[in-house]
C-alpha cells in the first residue's frame, strides 16, 4: 500500500549513494524511483527497512541495475513510502553497495548516463586520503550519551595498543582509523557522524585492548557513552544473541588483522586452507547458523584472480547466514573452509531476530555500524590482496 512521496530532488544536489545512506539512516520502507531525459524508463530501487533488496534499469535487474544506476548524475529523484513485496536479491550491505558503485564509476566500468559518456579507464581514483572510504551512523540516540567531549585537527582519540573500557558515538565530524605495519602507519577509512569509535568489548571488560588508532581530522565533537548500561543490556541478553554480538565483534578486529597481514606481504591464503574441507561455497543459498564447539573455520573470498583470506574463526565464533547482519562474507561473497576436528551447533536466527527486534536503538546501530565496517574492511583487504598478487 502506497502512503505517497516522502521526499524528492534532483539528483545534482544529493547524489545515488547519499540518497542510499539516508534512506538506510531512517530505515525507509519504498520505492526510489528515478527519472533521467537520457533514459526512456525511470530507474527503481525497492527498499525495505533500509536495505536495498531489488531494483530494475531497463533489462537490468538486482544489484547490476542498482550499480548501473550509479552512473545517473542528472535526473530527478522520488522516494515513494510504499509496502515492497520484493525477494530480498541483493545480499550486500549498503554501505558495501555505496562504495562499490562508486569505485565503478570512477574506474569507468559504469556508464555516466548524460551528456558524455565516459568510457572504461578514462578516469580512477588517485589513492590520496580523500579517497579513503567514508562510513556514517545512523541518527544518534542521546539516551546513552553521558558526556560530551571535544577533539582538533591531529588529536588522538585512541592509540593502538593502549588500555580502555569507554566508547564513543561520532556528533560531529571525522575520525581517520590506522593501524601501524611494518612499513608504517597503514590509514584505513574514516568515520563520521553516527559512527563509533571502539569496540563492544571495550565496555565488557577492563583494560581491554585497543585495536587500531583514531585521529581527528578537523574538529570533531565526541559523545561519551554509558558503558554500565551498555553492558547491563548485553547481560541481559540470550547466551545466543551473545555469541553473535561479540564474534562479530572479534570479525572485525580479524579482518582488520588481516589487511595489515596483507600489506606487510605476509597474508597467504594457501596455509590457511592446507587440510581444510569446504563447509559453506560461495554464492550458495544457506540460511543457516552455526556456532565452533571445537576447531576452525577460514573464510575465503574467491575473486577473479584468486582466494582472499578474510578470517581465521575458532571456539565461540558464528559462521552462516544472520537476517539482520549483511557484513560482505558467508555465504553471499565468501566460502567457509574447516578444519576436520571441526563440531558445531545449530542456532534458531529466529529466536535471534526477535530477541535483536527488541534490543535498544543504541546497541542495534553499534551492531549496525561493527558490520558496515566489517564489510568496508573486506573490500579494502581485498583491493590490496590484489595489488599484493599484481607486484
Amino acid at each position: 500500500m502506497s502512503k505517497g512521496i516522502a521526499f524528492s530532488g534532483d539528483l545534482e544536489f544529493i547524489n545515488l549513494g547519499e540518497l542510499i545512506q539516508l534512506i538506510g539512516n531512517n530505515a525507509g520502507t519504498g520505492v526510489l524511483r528515478i527519472l533521467s531525459k537520457y533514459a526512456q524508463e525511470p530507474g527503481l530501487i525497492y527498499v525495505d527497512k533500509g536495505d536495498p533488496v531489488d531494483a530494475s534499469n531497463g533489462k537490468l535487474a538486482g544489484i547490476d541495475a542498482l550499480y548501473s544506476l550509479f552512473g545517473w548524475t542528472e535526473g530527478e529523484f522520488s522516494f515513494h513510502l510504499e509496502t515492497v513485496n520484493k525477494k530480498n536479491i541483493i545480499n550486500k550491505n549498503r554501505m558495501e553497495i555505496i562504495l562499490d558503485g562508486s569505485r565503478q564509476v570512477d574506474d569507468g566500468k559504469i556508464e555516466k548516463l548524460g551528456p558524455v559518456t565516459f568510457k572504461k579507464g578514462a578516469s580512477g581514483g588517485t589513492g590520496k586520503d580523500k579517497d579513503l572510504p567514508l562510513i556514517k551512523g545512523p541518527v544518534v540516540d542521546y539516551m546513552y550519551v553521558v558526556d560530551e567531549e571535544e577533539f582538533h585537527e591531529g588529536d588522538e582519540i585512541v592509540i593502538e595498543g593502549n588500555y580502555g573500557n569507554w566508547m564513543w558515538v561520532i556528533l560531529e565530524g571525522v575520525v581517520e582509523i590506522s593501524r601501524e605495519t611494518s612499513k608504517g602507519p597503514l590509514k584505513l577509512l574514516q568515520i563520521s557522524d553516527g559512527a563509533y569509535i571502539g569496540s563492544i568489548s571495550s565496555f565488557l571488560a577492563d583494560g581491554s585492548v585497543r585495536n587500531a588508532t583514531a585521529r581527528a581530522m578537523g574538529r570533531v565533537q565526541l559523545g561519551m557513552l554509558d558503558s554500565q548500561r551498555l553492558a547491563n543490556e548485553y547481560a541481559a541478553m540470550s547466551q545466543e544473541l551473545q555469541g553473535v554480538v561479540k564474534s562479530l565483534d572479534n570479525r572485525l578486529k580479524l579482518v582488520t588483522d588481516t589487511v595489515v597481514q596483507i600489506y606487510d606481504d605476509k597474508g597467504k591464503v594457501e596455509g590457511s586452507l592446507s587440510g581444510k574441507k569446504s563447509v559453506i561455497e560461495q554464492g550458495k543459498n544457506e540460511d543457516r547458523v552455526f556456532t565452533i564447539t571445537q576447531g576452525d573455520a577460514s573464510i575465503v573470498r574467491k575473486t577473479k584472480s584468486s582466494y582472499v583470506p578474510l578470517v581465521q574463526l575458532k571456539t565461540g565464533d558464528f559462521f552462516g547466514h544472520i537476517p539482520f547482519l549483511k557484513i560482505g562474507h558467508e555465504p553471499h561473497a565468501a566460502s567457509v573452509f574447516a578444519s576436520k576436528d571441526l563440531k558445531i551447533a545449530p542456532l534458531d536466527t529466529v529466536d535471534i531476530q526477535k530477541e535483536h527486534k527488541k534490543l535498544s536503538s543504541s546497541f542495534c546501530n553499534i551492531i549496525v555500524n561493527i558490520a558496515i565496517s566489517v564489510s568496508v574492511t573486506t573490500l579494502i583487504e581485498c583491493e590490496y590482496h590484489k595489488k599484493s598478487n599484481k607486484s
